[in-house]
C-alpha cells in the first residue's frame, strides 16, 4: 500500500473515506473513540495543505435516509476534537455537493452525508464509486473497520482515483500482520464472546502460531458439549459441536478450556459440576488466575471476545481480569475491536495496551489469513 505520507496533496482536493460509524444518543455522539483515531491523517492532510472531503456510513440505514443517521452530530464532535471547524453538507454526490467542494480552501474540513442512504454503496457499484471521486484529486482509506466489506466507498473507488492507506489503517496493518508473519513467544490468543462459529478461521489459522489459545465466553459451552459434559442451561452451539470436536482434536496441546465456571446464582462451580438446571455466564476465579498469570508470562497478547457476559456486574470479573493481566504484560498487547474494546475502556485500561483495533469483524478476517477487499484495493491500484 502506498501511504497518505508519500502523497503530493497540497492545494488537492483529498477523500477520506473513514469509519465514524459511531453511536449516537439524543442527536450527540456518545462514543468518539472512531473519530479520534482518523484525527493523526486528518491533522497530517491539514498540515500539508490538502483540502479534505471526509466520507462515512453510520448505522444501517438499509439504502434510504433515516434522518436519526445523519452525520451533523459527527462533524459537530470532530470540530471539538480538531479544535477547527468541519463543515457539514446534507448529501455525498451531486450538484450541491461539488458546490461546496469548490469553495473549499486548503486546510479545510467537509464531511459528507451518510453514504448508506444510497443502497449503491453496499454494492460496491462502480457508477456511485465515480459519483464520489468525481469532486477529488486523490483518495485516502482510514476506514480499517470496513476495510473487510467491498463497498463503493472501499473498492470500486479505487478504480477512479490514485490511493493510499491512512495512519490508522497503517498502523492496524502493521500491528495485525506481526501477530501473523514474526510474533515473540510466548504467544497467547484469547477467544470470547458467544459463538464459535465467529471465531472458527481465526482459531484454525492461530493454531499454527500460538502457544496457546485461552477459551472464554459463552463459546466454552460447545467445547464442553464436544468433550461430553453437562453443561445445564448454558448457551452453546449446537450446529457446531463436531466442529468443536475436531479443533480440539487439532489443538489438543495448546486449546486452554476454563477449570471452573461462574453460574447465574453468582456461585462458582468446577466445569465437572454444572448443576443441569444452572447456566455458566463467566469463567471463574481459579480459571481467572491461571489464565492471568499465562498472559502476564508472555512476550505476544492477542484478545478478542469477553469472558462472560461482562455488561452484567456480577458476571465481568473474568473480562476484568484478562483486561488487566494484559496491562500488566510487558509484551505486545493486541486487543480485537468490539467488546473486548468496550471492556477496556470501562475498566480505564485503552493506554495501557500496544494496539486498540477498531474493527472487529475487519481483525478477525485479516488474522483468518483472509485477503481484505478494501487492502486488496490499495495495493492493485497503481494511478498515478
Amino acid at each position: 500500500m502506498r501511504s497518505v505520507k508519500e502523497a503530493d496533496v497540497r492545494g488537492k482536493y483529498v477523500l477520506v473515506r473513514v469509519g465514524f460509524d459511531v453511536p449516537l444518543k439524543n442527536g450527540k455522539v456518545v462514543d468518539d473513540k472512531r473519530l479520534r483515531v482518523s484525527l493523526p491523517t486528518i491533522s497530517l492532510l491539514r498540515k500539508k495543505g490538502a483540502k479534505i472531503i471526509l466520507i462515512s456510513h453510520l448505522g444501517r440505514p438499509d439504502g434510504k435516509v433515516v434522518e436519526e443517521l445523519r452525520l451533523a452530530p459527527v462533524a459537530k464532535a470532530l470540530s471539538k476534537l480538531l479544535k477547527y471547524p468541519v463543515l457539514y453538507e446534507p448529501d455525498c454526490i451531486g450538484s450541491d455537493v461539488e458546490e461546496r467542494v469548490r469553495e473549499l480552501h486548503d486546510g479545510d474540513v467537509l464531511l459528507l452525508e451518510n453514504l448508506r442512504f444510497y443502497p449503491e454503496e453496499e454494492k460496491d457499484d462502480k457508477g456511485f464509486a465515480q459519483k464520489l471521486a468525481a469532486f477529488a484529486d486523490i483518495y485516502i482509506n482510514d476506514a480499517f473497520s470496513v476495510c473487510h466489506r467491498a463497498h463503493a466507498s472501499i473498492r470500486a473507488i479505487t478504480e477512479f482515483l490514485p490511493a493510499y492507506s491512512g495512519l490508522s489503517l497503517e498502523q492496524e496493518v502493521k500491528m495485525l500482520s506481526s501477530l501473523l508473519r514474526n510474533p515473540k513467544h510466548p504467544f497467547i490468543a484469547i477467544m470470547g464472546g458467544a459463538k464459535v462459529s465467529d471465531k472458527i478461521g481465526v482459531i484454525e489459522n492461530l493454531l499454527k502460531k500460538v502457544d496457546s489459545i485461552l477459551i472464554g465466553g459463552a463459546m466454552m459451552f460447545t467445547f464442553y458439549k464436544a468433550l461430553g459434559y453437562e453443561i445445564g442451561k448454558s448457551k452453546f452451539e449446537s450446529n457446531k459441536v463436531a466442529l468443536a470436536k475436531v479443533l480440539l482434536k487439532r489443538g489438543k496441546k495448546n486449546i486452554i478450556l476454563p477449570i471452573d465456571v461462574v453460574l447465574n446464582s453468582k456461585k462458582a462451580v468446577s466445569v465437572h459440576k454444572i448443576p443441569k438446571s444452572a447456566a455458566g455466564l463467566d469463567i471463574g476465579p481459579e480459571t481467572q488466575a491461571i489464565y492471568a498469570e499465562l498472559i502476564r508470562e508472555a512476550k505476544t497478547v492477542f484478545w478478542n471476545g469477553p469472558m462472560g457476559m461482562f455488561e452484567n456486574k456480577n458476571f465481568a470479573k473474568g473480562t476484568a481480569a484478562v483486561a488487566k493481566a494484559m496491562a500488566k504484560c510487558k509484551g505486545i498487547t493486541v486487543v480485537g475491536g468490539g467488546d473486548s474494546v468496550a471492556a477496556i475502556e470501562k475498566a480505564k485500561l485503552s493506554d495501557k495496551f500496544t494496539h486498540v483495533s477498531t474493527g472487529g469483524g475487519a481483525s478477525l478476517e485479516f488474522l483468518e489469513g483472509k485477503e481484505l477487499p478494501g487492502i486488496k484495493a490499495l495495493n492493485e491500484n497503481i494511478l498515478n
